[in-house]
């Protein structure tokens, strides 16, 4: 029996929400499992992965075999790296307190990354609402001083006819 680290999807229609899951290679996609690994929400940018680190390294160590969309996640968890270093303590390379320090250096260095990713995404779309709000504004304002200006021809206009209309009296008077 093949076991496979995969997603099994959830969530409505154009809304997909994942649950990652070990299950039996022959299993359904969304059918039965073995073991709920976490969950991955590919909407929110970025995407939201929790996942329970143990759990996916004890399954990698058993075997499974995760799917190309799973082992980008559990890349970007840490969780291959982590069965990397633990087959360096396994051959005697180091041992697992060194393994672990190494997994936190690299863990802390990626969440910064993460953070600093996300902070990016956040002005950027801050800086986007904000240009769109100060293209409308401008647009507003314009049409403004045009009805503005209009008004201000039209008063004119009005003004000029009423001189012509007062020459016009005061000649008919002489």
């Amino acid at each position: 029996m093949a076991v496979k680290i995969r997603l099994q999807r959830h969530g409505s229609k154009k809304r997909p929400f994942y649950f990652i899951v070990v299950a039996n290679s022959t299993a359904p996609r969304d059918g039965k499992f073995i073991e709920k690994l976490g969950t991955y929400n590919p909407l929110t940018v970025p995407a939201t992965v929790r996942l329970s680190r143990e759990r996916s390294l004890h399954w990698l160590q058993k075997g499974a075999e995760p799917t190309n969309t799973c082992r980008r996640i559990l890349s970007f968890k840490g969780v291959l790296y982590l069965k990397h270093l633990m087959r360096g303590v396994t051959l005697n390379l180091f041992d697992e307190k060194t393994a672990w320090e190494k997994f936190e250096s690299w863990n802390a260095e990626h969440e910064g990354l993460v953070a600093s990713r996300e902070e990016t995404h956040r002005k950027h779309k801050q800086e986007k609402r904000h240009a769109a709000m100060s293209e409308s504004v401008r647009k507003v304002q314009e049409k403004q001083i045009a009805s503005a200006e209009a008004d201000l021809a039209e008063g004119n206009e009005e003004a000029a006819e009423g001189e012509t209309a007062a020459e016009g009296e005061a000649s008919a008077e002489a």
